[in-house]
């Protein structure tokens, strides 16, 4: 829950100061007891205060009201983006706004109440939202994740929470409300951790203003908001940034898998991976006698930190290891890839070390990261002199490279890890190569696309068609006509051709067996004959019925 506070108070929530990651901060030291979450706060996330982002979380989206003309604004609505779901980048969602009177907490969701009030159907009940639209709901009672997740099985597009308490900032709005409780900052919409279900785009919309909306919605009068996602579009080039740490659990597969992407698109895309760095001087992890009071979560005697991956900081990783293997990632990247932008080396060790290294028992052996080193390619002589000549880890003195990342991530105001930048717009959802792709090929300048864009964009396994030379063997993205690709097309009418084939031999064997038997009791019924007679060679008619009737009765 987002903390309040009285009007007379102004201090910044502390959920605003922690990174996704911050469970990590909770640490046992046996010397000195447990830390508790506001020590720890103290200590490692001084390095986020001080951000220049306009937002805590970097929102990037527009948010404005079409219907009715009295709400428009000409630079839309403040509101906060969801840090979950999967907005549509480079498009938008423009649909009717129906309030559903309710927190949505409860995952039985009514459809059939709230406002603007409906006909009745042919049940005699008030009809259903009808599809497609954007559902309005209250916030409070549970997480954003829950009420977002009951509102897409509902049918929901997108969603709007309404905020319940008023900014400090907004006299009118604290006026207005009679209340005597407010908040300092709006809150973020994080994952609870586990949102990676949610594919519908959620905001967060300012007490005053949803309070507005609202009141249109119970006049019962139609409302109609749009959602935009435009990313910003220089030129036929884009620039994206991935944030992490090396012992991050979520970017695993991204950086694993993303090296064809990366490659594919060549010089039209550039991309520049930061590690996230916490400022141990700030976080007083450096004494007034500078002493190293974060112990071996820090280097440079306290001046660098890491949160300790395993929460144990006597056996496992440590935060030293943490900020070691950054120092190295930049290095490489330094040496590997910052020439071109693309890196095609350094995603090669990225890959080697989660496949050899990433282990309490490995993540810091020596021998374990030459190894990755030979299987990628890359000079470790070279990256160790460049981890010395940048300033070293073991001396009380400053690092030239972390002292730069700390800076670019302060500027940038990243706050939740790992985080990916398009054209230095923030992405939202999960972190995939979908996603990342797809919000790339949004990134350019129209008509500018590269090729691998047009062909692989739209396919819904885009991995796999970027693998192919851009050849899609799936279905297209949101082809509402239905159509699949020609290789799942044949296989399929080949499938059922091959079906009905074999069902009809088999009603075919059926009926002509059926139907022997059948002339066989006729013709022992009604033509019994003598084994002489006027029969040629002592044919008789049985005898055409045993043979299965390969010979004519009447010649």
């Amino acid at each position: 829950k987002q903390p309040r506070q009285r009007i007379k108070q102004s201090s910044p929530p502390e959920s605003l100061l922690l990174p996704a990651d911050a469970s990590h901060l909770f640490v046992t030291m046996p010397r000195f007891g447990a830390f508790s979450l506001h020590t720890v706060t103290a200590l490692l996330v001084g390095a986020i205060g001080g951000s220049e982002a306009g937002t805590p979380d970097n929102v990037s989206s527009r948010l404005q009201v079409h219907v009715p003309q009295s709400l428009f604004k000409s630079d839309g609505y403040e509101h906060r983006e969801a840090l979950f779901g999967v907005p549509p980048y480079g498009g938008s969602i423009a649909q009717n706004v129906y309030y559903a009177d309710s927190d949505l907490c409860d995952p039985t969701v009514d459809t059939r109440k709230g406002y603007p009030i409906r006909a009745k159907d042919d049940t005699g009940k008030m009809a259903s939202w009808p599809t497609p639209y954007i559902l309005m709901l209250d916030r409070g009672g549970c997480s954003f994740v829950q009420k977002v997740r009951n509102a897409q099985k509902s049918g929901a597009a997108g969603v709007l929470i309404a905020d319940n308490t008023c900014l400090c900032s907004d006299a009118d709005c604290v006026s207005a409300n009679g209340e005597d409780v407010c908040q300092t900052a709006e809150p973020i919409m994080a994952d609870d951790g586990s949102g990676s279900d949610i594919s519908i785009p959620s905001f967060l919309m300012f007490k005053k203003d949803a309070d507005s909306v609202k009141a249109e919605l119970r006049a019962n009068h139609p409302v109609q908001i749009e959602m935009t996602w435009a990313l910003p579009s220089p030129d036929d080039r884009v620039e994206y940034d991935l944030w992490t740490v090396p012992s991050d659990l979520v970017s695993r597969d991204f950086q694993k898998n993303f090296k064809e992407v990366a490659v594919a698109l060549g010089d039209r895309a550039y991309f520049t991976p930061h590690q996230y760095i916490y400022d141990g001087v700030k976080s007083h992890c450096q004494g007034a006698d500078g002493e190293n009071m974060c112990f071996n979560l820090c280097t440079n005697n306290g001046r660098y930190c890491a949160t300790d991956p395993d929460n144990d900081l006597d056996h496992g990783i440590s935060g030293a290891d943490v900020v070691k293997e950054s120092l190295r990632r930049i290095c490489i990247w330094k040496h590997y890839g910052e020439s071109d932008g693309i890196g095609k080396e350094w995603w090669d060790y990225i890959a080697e070390f989660l496949h050899r290294c990433d282990t309490p028992d490995y993540f810091a052996n020596d021998d374990c990261i030459k190894d990755a080193f030979k299987h990628s390619k890359i000079d470790a002589g070279t990256i160790d002199r460049c981890m010395n000549d940048s300033g070293g880890l073991t001396a009380d003195a400053p690092n030239a490279f972390l002292d730069l990342e700390m800076a670019a991530q302060t500027r940038r105001g990243v706050v939740v890890l790992p985080t990916a930048f398009v054209n230095t717009v923030a992405l939202r959802g999960a972190l995939t190569v979908s996603t990342v792709f797809s919000a790339i090929c949004a990134g350019f300048l129209d008509g500018t696309e590269p090729q691998i864009c047009a062909q692989c964009a739209k396919c819904s396994d885009e991995l796999s068609c970027i693998k192919n030379k851009g050849k899609c063997n799936s279905a297209i993205k949101g082809d509402s006509s239905g159509k699949v690709s020609t290789r799942t097309f044949t296989v399929s009418l080949l499938a059922v051709v091959a079906a009905f084939g074999g069902i009809g031999y088999l009603h075919w064997k059926k009926t002509r067996d059926e139907m022997r038997d059948q002339v066989r009791g006729i013709l022992a019924e009604y033509m019994p004959l003598e084994d002489g007679g006027d029969n040629p060679a002592g044919s008789s008619p049985m005898d055409f019925a045993r043979r299965g009737g390969t010979a004519h009765l009447i010649s």
